[in-house]
């Protein structure tokens, strides 16, 4: 039994924003960020119940509308008349998507097989065609992998998924209540995926005494006694759920006056959102908060917690700006557009009084705890990629056998779903001699071929980052942390986890144990402190045990290690320094971990002992300068020894 909606003690933007979808699910779903334990998942799974029951066709497996049937529906044609014993009434479903789905499981899958000997196609809906006229509920959303997240997010903007596997397709309407939830310290959604999403909402746990004690209060009363608790909260359930109907109903005849329209025009244009999507989103927003309140036109209220809505998450340019919206520039925006909202010429975007990124990072630089080089202009990143062919989790730097990509060549086992014509020449031999009279194929179990395909992979890279006072000169640290940025930029795009280790003074420094959040690492790195001794060994030695304890918890992502350094160790762990670190180095080596060195060394001497280390690692080394792949083309190859 769901926790009742009602009984939710604050989140009145989340609750708002959840209704609004409810009433008009043409805004897009809503993106619930927030820290772990603030409740997400409990509000979500209350809202299913205050959805209108929906009338389905009899045993029609994608749930078709009788007054509207599907034409193309994979079960239909449903003949007219849909007459009252042809059609079942039951409740609003909520389906939920694990973090572990794959592909079939969302879309459905197609019996290859059976097309093949029996001329029919034969499909299994997935979790989409589930969801249609309900909520689909996607928890860490940011934890899926882009190309489900695509097929969900085309799915809800077209209402419809699309199934197509070797020439043989199927499509069915798909329209539901998108509602995804993630906690950004595991790592952001692309600006363009969060995009897609309607509506935003920041959720955070209560400060006040008061309200803490009053969701403790309540969850253990439901815990009690799940039914008993349910009645107590029913009748406000229940005016909620009336509500939603009544407003639904008003919805389409709800004005949209034109001065409404150009202050939702000229807040985006403030904003500088990219598109016109946050224009219609915003326009939708507003003519649902209108119908929720009962009244028949948009006014400047409606447009205002529209925006507050759905701009946040739009105004997220570079993938480390954290998305958000700040108050004064909002109400700045909206004085402003109410000027330009009166006015016939086009809107002027110049006075939002927005901080550029440039801004927003000097402020964070200035704000640190210890002494930071602000860091040089990102660039674009050469490929550090892995030798060999890996099998771990779908990205965007190394070679791997995968599901997705590119198909190699058929074999009989060991590939990804059918390889049709590998399967055909197979059995084409032998159909005399099995008897074939009819259309489809013979086929014998032995006959069945496999894609094998190769794609991409995500690694996991640790940047180990000499931080110590021979690094310290303020222009060489600039150079040594832009450059950072830029591979943990590049990083991001490739859909890698990443780590971020120091070391300087005495002792290495785990600052960010393996992650997927790029953007807390960028945020550590800005606030890295330099000076004092070399402790390379240690550094190295620390790296080893943080890999060490990766390869426990993921064994099949591989690791990239890249250590930024100029190689002048000064702090022994037995006896010399740069013996010790050779040794740290022969033992990362042995284990097994692929890795680059970014040689830092500058001036006029120079000693070679970047160099030496990377031989050491069996790994690649490059200069500082030759990172960029404007000034030098080609691939880094990081090495791999057996284990």
């Amino acid at each position: 039994m769901s926790y009742p909606f009602s009984a939710v003690v604050g989140h009145t933007d989340l609750r708002l924003a959840l209704l609004l979808n409810a009433v008009h699910p043409a805004i897009g779903g809503v993106l619930v960020r927030g820290e772990k334990g603030t409740a997400k998942s409990t509000i979500v799974r209350g809202l299913a119940a205050l959805l209108p029951a929906v009338d389905v066709v009899q045993h029609c497996r994608f749930s078709c509308d009788p007054a509207a049937p599907d034409p193309d529906c994979p079960d239909g044609p449903h003949t007219p008349p849909n007459t009252p014993s042809h059609t079942v009434r039951r409740p609003a479903l909520l389906v939920e998507l694990p973090v572990g789905a794959t592909e079939d499981r969302l879309v459905g899958s197609l019996d290859l097989e059976r097309a093949l000997t029996g001329g029919v196609r034969s499909y299994q809906p997935g979790l989409l065609c589930a969801a249609h006229r309900g909520v689909l509920y996607v928890d860490e959303v940011n934890l899926l992998h882009d190309h489900l997240v695509d097929l969900l997010l085309d799915a809800a903007a077209m209402g419809r998924a699309y199934v197509e596997r070797e020439g043989v397709s199927v499509s069915h309407a798909a329209s539901f209540l998108l509602v995804g939830t993630m906690n950004p310290e595991e790592g952001e959604l692309r600006p363009q995926l969060l995009d897609r999403f309607g509506l935003t909402v920041e959720v955070a746990a209560a400060r006040d005494v008061d309200t803490r004690a009053e969701v403790i209060r309540r969850r253990l009363a439901f815990e009690a006694d799940p039914a008993g608790f349910a009645r107590e909260w029913s009748t406000s359930d229940a005016e909620l759920a009336a509500k939603i109907v009544a407003a639904r109903a008003a919805l389409p005849a709800v004005r949209l006056p034109d001065v409404e329209l150009r202050r939702i025009a000229a807040l985006c244009a403030a904003f500088e959102v990219d598109g016109m999507r946050a224009d219609l989103v915003l326009a939708r927003t507003a003519l649902a908060h209108a119908a929720w309140r009962g009244s028949d036109a948009v006014t400047e209220a409606d447009v205002e917690v529209a925006a507050r809505l759905a701009l946040p998450h739009r105004r997220r340019r570079d993938p480390f700006d954290e998305p958000g919206i700040d108050e004064q520039q909002l109400q700045q925006a909206l004085r402003d557009a109410a000027g330009q909202a009166e006015e016939p010429e086009p809107p002027d975007d110049g006075g939002s009084g927005a901080p550029s990124p440039d801004q927003s990072s000097v402020d964070d630089s200035d704000s640190a705890p210890a002494p930071a080089a602000q860091p040089d202009p990102a660039f674009r990143a050469r490929l550090l990629e892995l030798n060999g062919l890996g099998a771990g989790a779908p990205g965007r730097r190394s070679r791997a056998r995968s599901a997705f990509g590119r198909t190699l060549r058929a074999a009989p086992a060991g590939g990804h779903g059918l390889h049709v014509v590998g399967t055909i020449t197979a059995a084409a031999p032998h159909q005399l001699a099995r008897g074939r009279s009819g259309a489809g194929l013979v086929l014998r179990p032995d006959d069945l071929r496999r894609a094998v395909r190769e794609g991409k992979e995500s690694n996991l890279v640790l940047f180990a980052v000499d931080a110590s006072g021979s690094m310290a000169a303020r222009r060489r640290m600039s150079a040594v942390t832009g450059a950072v940025v830029s591979l943990l930029l590049d990083a991001y795009q490739r859909r890698d986890k990443v780590g971020l280790l120091t070391f300087r003074g005495r002792t290495a420094e785990l600052v960010l144990p393996p992650t997927s959040s790029v953007e807390a690492a960028v945020a550590r790195l800005r606030r890295l402190g330099t000076g004092g001794a070399t402790p390379l060994a240690d550094g190295l030695l620390r790296a080893r045990k943080a890999l060490a304890v990766e390869r426990l918890r993921d064994p099949r992502r591989r690791a990239l290690l890249v250590l930024v350094t100029d190689g002048r160790a000064t702090v022994a762990v037995k006896a010399d320094p740069v013996e010790d670190a050779m040794r740290a180095a022969g033992l990362l080596a042995a284990d097994g971990v692929a890795s680059v060195v970014v040689d830092c060394e500058r001036g006029p001497v120079r000693l070679g002992l970047p160099h030496r280390i990377a031989e050491a690692l069996g790994g690649a080394c490059v200069r500082l300068d030759e990172l960029s792949a404007d000034r030098v083309s080609g691939v880094v190859r990081a090495m791999r020894r057996s284990a």
